[in-house]
């Protein structure tokens, strides 16, 4: 499977997990990027004329069904708008991209991207990092002294 630029476990299977934890690192000056990407989201989908007509039995009908959609996780670069221009700028090539850990659940999801945001110290050395919050509750702004 071609998955692109990311580097991750050789065992690792997409249709497995719902997402992962990732570390986007700028191979010249060391400034990384911490974040979580879905490889999967639910998408409505109408239902044609004829599906509808199928349906039988008492109560509503529904009018729509729920797809699993592959997301752009393959291309993804993040949410950091300075990480995004640094890529723009510097050229794809000048960054390391890590699945850090894959995650089942949108739960562990969220823990694990909190996990290793505090971790690594996002906040508290933030010449080294490009994200500037925790879980929109913790910014860097109220790390600097």
């Amino acid at each position: 499977m071609n998955t692109g630029k990311w580097l991750y476990w050789d065992k690792l299977n997409p249709e497995d997990y719902l997402g992962f934890v990732y570390k986007i690192t700028n191979l010249t000056d060391g400034k990384f990027y911490i974040g979580k990407k879905y490889f999967w989201f639910n998408k409505k989908k109408k239902l044609t004329k004829k599906q509808l007509a199928e349906q039988t039995g008492p109560g509503r009908k529904t009018a729509f069904e729920i797809i699993k959609v592959e997301s752009d996780w393959k291309t993804y670069w993040g949410s950091s708008k300075e990480l995004l221009n640094d890529v723009k700028v510097l050229g794809d090539d000048h960054f390391e991209c890590m699945i850090l850990m894959p995650c089942k659940t949108k739960k562990l999801l969220t823990y694990y991207e909190m996990h290793y945001q505090c971790k690594f110290e996002c906040l508290v050395s933030p010449s080294l990092s490009y994200n500037d919050n925790i879980l929109g509750k913790f910014f860097k702004k109220d790390f600097v002294v």
